[in-house]
């Protein structure tokens, strides 16, 4: 029996079920923990999209891991592959030898990537996080070049180790650590709130405008760098899109001028934005691709792809102990040719759209909704202060403060979304990809009804309703009415309180990688 036919109230937890737990890491685990704080539940069971926490509360997961989990969770064929992996007794742990389940892997991968970037393509297995991976392709471009310095963009999120921080736009994390190396910070394509007062394509103009000159100014004070790095969407810094003229404009000045376009896959990665690879929708090309979370089929793995002109490594230039994390390897095989065979990338840029539609529908009735954009089912919504004064693009505030509230009345309503954004008011929608019609309209309703009562401070709990006994099949779908209640059952006091836990003082990142 799935987890979204079983009644609440049969679940295996019992009311204040975790609350020792929460109490333990609290005492126990550093000040920087950050998605607890922002849902103070423990989870004991999850498929699909149906999280399952120690109380029996039930909750659609639009987290997935922060983009990790394509396929949800446990998903059956992920779960195959890593039990016939398990069994099969191959070793678990080899460092970077080869194995069939790296080859099956790597095949997989190369099948999957855009055949002019495959045909000529290396691959390096790094540490299983994205950070390590955004370090290797620095260095790896830092040794074909002989250059040093790089050029990124404002609202970049790269990770949290020196090279790849340094690439963040994000103040608040780097003001503390001494200063890395150098970095020429340019203007990203900010339609909402352009740097250039502007917005929409003219904006994206502007942007590609002010690279090129930069890049030719003899007094711009921007030394030729071993790369530029870019997300095609940025996630952290709040679900923005670069045009795909804008995409394609980066890649000719970087070819123009010799120097290597490394892209963050990261998050966009296996269809997330309606494509296999972000890249695709503009149909560049560039000289390396960083990619990690959804290539692991929810386990550890990170790899950097880059043009085999590149390879000019020698043997251990950058290595490491975990580069050869079996299971991850045979979980990640069988979820990127389940996305490929399933048309899930299809599917998820024609859900995505339609979400995007209804939540721009939504803007009219509710005021606090200043933006809705994304790919696929990357998708954000900026919240504002609609009684502010809007500046020359016509963007009010934003209200991060409120965001908390709506967070915490989704987790109240059975729905779990995080912040992300400049000042963390943007609500960030990465359900998997196997999002069903009726979890999609059950989404929508949590979530209209959590911003309709946070933005009017009706308390949390007034909405959630209904006793934790009601059925858990509207887990899954069903009208607004049928799955809050039953779903989050209870007040919002224990589920969602201090889940505020520093979010509102300005954009926290919250170690994704």
């Amino acid at each position: 029996m799935s987890l979204a036919a079983v009644p609440v109230q049969a679940a295996s937890g019992a009311p204040g079920a975790g609350e020792a737990i929460l109490r333990r890491q609290r005492v126990r685990e550093s000040a920087a923990r950050t998605y607890a704080r922002s849902f103070p539940i423990v989870p004991v069971r999850a498929h699909g999209m149906t999280v399952e926490g120690a109380d029996g509360r039930r909750y659609l997961d639009c987290l997935s891991g922060a983009g990790t989990l394509a396929l949800g969770h446990n998903h059956p064929v992920v779960l195959e592959a890593i039990r016939r992996t398990l069994d099969s007794g191959a070793p678990l742990h080899l460092l970077d030898l080869a194995t069939a389940e790296k080859d099956d892997f790597t095949s997989a991968l190369f099948e999957s990537l855009p055949a002019e970037f495959a045909a000529r393509a290396r691959v390096h297995f790094c540490g299983p996080a994205g950070t390590d991976a955004v370090e290797a392709a620095l260095k790896l471009m830092q040794t074909a070049t002989g250059r040093s310095g790089a050029l990124a963009f404002t609202g970049a999120y790269h990770g949290m180790t020196a090279g790849a921080l340094a690439l963040t736009g994000n103040v608040a994390v780097k003001e503390p650590l001494p200063r890395g190396g150098e970095v020429a910070r340019l203007p990203y394509p900010y339609g909402y709130r352009c740097p250039f007062g502007v917005g929409g394509e003219a904006g994206a103009d502007l942007a590609a405008t002010y690279v090129e000159r930069l890049l030719d100014d003899p007094s711009g004070g921007v030394v030729t760098p071993a790369a530029m790095i870019l997300e095609a969407v940025q996630g952290e810094g709040g679900v923005v899109p670069a045009p795909d003229g804008w995409l394609r404009a980066m890649r000719r000045i970087t070819a123009e001028r010799g120097i290597p376009l490394i892209v963050d896959e990261v998050q966009t990665g296996v269809g997330r934005t309606g494509a296999m690879w972000a890249i695709e929708h503009s149909g560049i090309v560039p000289d390396a691709m960083v990619l990690s979370k959804a290539i692991g089929g929810s386990l550890p793995l990170a790899v950097v792809v880059y043009r085999e002109d590149y390879d000019g490594w020698r043997p251990g230039a950058h290595t490491g102990t975990f580069r050869g994390n079996t299971l991850a390897m045979a979980a990640g095989a069988a979820t990127l040719r389940h996305v490929a065979a399933n048309g899930l990338a299809e599917r998820a840029a024609a859900v995505g759209e339609r979400m995007a539609a209804r939540l721009r529908g939504l803007a009219a009735e509710l005021p606090v909704i200043g933006d809705v954009r994304g790919r696929g089912l990357m998708l954000g919504v900026e919240l504002v202060d609609p009684a502010a004064e809007p500046d020359a693009c016509g963007a009010r505030p934003a209200d991060p403060a409120l965001a908390v509230r709506v967070r915490e009345a989704c987790l109240a309503r059975g729905l779990i979304v995080e912040l992300g954004g400049r000042h963390d008011a943007v609500l960030r929608l990465l359900p998997p990809l196997t999002i069903t019609d009726e979890q999609v309209a059950a989404v929508l309703e949590r979530l209209a009804d959590a911003i309709a009562a946070a933005s009017a401070n009706r308390p949390a709990d007034g909405a959630a309703g209904g006793a934790a006994g009601g059925p858990a099949s509207g887990t899954a779908g069903g009208s607004a009415s049928g799955t809050a209640s039953g779903t989050a059952g209870g007040s919002a006091s224990g589920t969602a309180g201090g889940s505020a836990g520093g979010s509102a003082g300005g954009a926290t990142l919250r170690g994704q990688r």
